[in-house]
């Protein structure tokens, strides 16, 4: 095979991750989103489980099209024949069968003799393939099994039909060099014709990192999970797998995958809603900063060439193309180059004292906001803001029956503008009726809200930032009501926005080394 099949357990292995239950319309939801990415497989659950899984698997079967649909089943033939009947409505159904082979699972867990072990393989792989053509045996816990036993299980379950060998490290307790022998030693011994699989947990952080090696050893299918997701410390990640074997093609003998990368954001984002389970910062390749640089020295290369620091280009997997983030280890380049995004640049000296002046708010400060920088700029420059449109009244209505409303009052100059908007919340709705009365519609590209003080009559801080015809300008607004404290950004940003039309900075100066 020329290239990496991957199998995605998120529904199965990683809905066993502690506080995760996801119901029939949520995992419908995330598998018809893994079938737009393109994994080769979908392990649907464990119907045996519980109703629910059961009505899980069955559903996917029938609505989700284009990938293999695998149903987990042991070696009883009352979770085989439970598991078949969940996924015989898949086009493509899959019965995924698995007995442990390790001393300790044998002997505790199952109480079985090893001769007891490879007759339920053999019985268990022979049922279902009476069922399907598409059969996958996992001898569990295959990392700590006696290799020669475990491979005497697995011949046993090629001969009785299984097409796929999954040699699972379940409690995560393998080495790469040490699992890639094993992979290595499956081909060796099991005589017949199937796919080498690996499934790979996370425990010493090593589950990527062993599936590759065992991709380098022969094996040409990957279980990993969205996200990393799975039991204790999870599966191997499915994002991190998939991008390491692209962008290190050279590695790996030139394999590719069926995956459209460019979904991988989209389909973490939906799996830690969802879920539940938020993705963390700094996470390889769908992290909030897995392209971002604060570094004056990275922000200095990425700005030249984004090739100096990142290996992976941002939007090929989905995600926004080299953040650049303000903070006391930003440099001179990065400063100058987001003062001309917001349609502003300095030069000589007046670049200089505004840099320093940044710098020493940088120390006070974890991260600058536009709103920082603009007033840094302003006073460098010696020109007050001024603010064309000012907010006079503001009524909103709304509730869970009825279409949120706002009607807003600005003022221009010596008149009044009104106008009224419907959203889908108040502050939508808000926000609406004041582009139609500011006359000035763009994107928000941004909105935080925190609070200002504790207790129930906390003000809310808001900060918008807006983007009109390729300018970006953030706002800022603090009241007790959020709805207006928002709508008081919104103005502020449009305030900023008409400025940067109307009055120009140079845009186009020296901006120094």
């Amino acid at each position: 095979m020329d290239r990496v099949l991957i199998f995605d357990t998120t529904l199965r292995d990683g809905e066993q991750s502690p506080g995760i239950s996801l119901d029939v319309a949520e995992k419908l939801e995330i598998a018809e989103q893994l079938a737009r990415l393109g994994v080769d497989v979908i392990e649907a659950g464990f119907p045996i489980a519980s109703q629910g899984d059961f009505d899980a698997v069955e559903a996917i079967a029938k609505g989700v099209h284009g990938p293999v649909i695998a149903a987990l089943s042991r070696t009883g033939f009352a979770d085989i024949d439970r598991a078949w009947e969940a996924v015989r409505h898949a086009a493509r159904p899959r019965l995924h069968v698995f007995i442990a082979t390790s001393e300790i699972h044998m002997r505790k867990k199952l109480r079985m003799t090893p001769e007891q072990v490879k007759a339920e393989a053999a019985a268990g792989v022979a049922r279902a393939r009476s069922y399907t053509a598409d059969v996958e045996f996992s001898p569990e816990d295959g990392y700590r099994s006696d290799p020669e036993f475990m491979c005497e299980v697995c011949q046993i379950a090629v001969d009785a039909g299984a097409t796929t060998l999954n040699i699972p490290d379940t409690v995560g307790y393998a080495v790469p060099e040490d699992y890639a022998r094993l992979i290595a030693y499956v081909r060796e011994q099991v005589r017949g014709d199937y796919v080498l699989s690996t499934h790979c947990h996370d425990d010493l952080g090593l589950a990527v990192a062993n599936s590759l090696a065992g991709v380098q050893a022969g094996a040409r299918q990957v279980e990993c999970a969205v996200n990393g997701l799975g039991e204790r410390a999870g599966n191997a990640a499915l994002e991190e797998v998939v991008m390491a074997l692209r962008t290190r093609s050279d590695a790996f003998g030139n394999l590719g995958t069926g995956i459209r990368t460019e979904e991988l954001a989209r389909t973490s984002r939906l799996v830690s809603r969802l879920t539940g389970y938020p993705v963390q910062y700094n996470k390889a390749v769908v992290g909030r900063n897995a392209f971002a640089h604060e570094s004056g020295i990275h922000q200095h290369g990425v700005l030249s060439d984004r090739e100096t620091y990142e290996i992976i280009d941002a939007a090929t997997v989905g995600q926004t193309a080299a953040q650049i983030v303000l903070g006391k280890h930003s440099g001179r380049h990065a400063f100058a180059d987001s003062l001309r995004r917001m349609g502003l640049s300095l030069s000589g000296d007046a670049l200089n004292q505004a840099f320093a002046r940044f710098k020493e708010l940088a120390d006070r400060k974890v991260q600058i906001t536009e709103a920082d920088l603009e007033a840094i700029v302003a006073e460098e420059l010696g020109a007050g803001a001024v603010h064309r449109f000012g907010l006079v009244d503001l009524d909103v209505a709304g509730g869970t029956r009825h279409t949120p409303t706002a009607t807003v009052v600005v003022a221009d100059g010596s008149s009044r503008r009104e106008a009224t908007a419907t959203g889908n919340g108040m502050i939508d709705a808000a926000i609406e009726a004041l582009a139609e009365a500011t006359g000035v519609r763009g994107t928000l590209t941004d909105f935080n809200v925190s609070s200002v003080t504790s207790g129930g009559d906390a003000l809310g801080d808001v900060v918008v930032q807006l983007e009109v015809d390729g300018l970006r300008a953030s706002g800022r607004g603090v009241a007790t009501d959020v709805v207006e404290a928002a709508a008081r950004a919104y103005v502020g940003a449009v305030n900023k926005i008409v400025r940067l039309r109307e009055q120009p900075v140079d845009r186009h100066g020296d901006v120094g080394p």
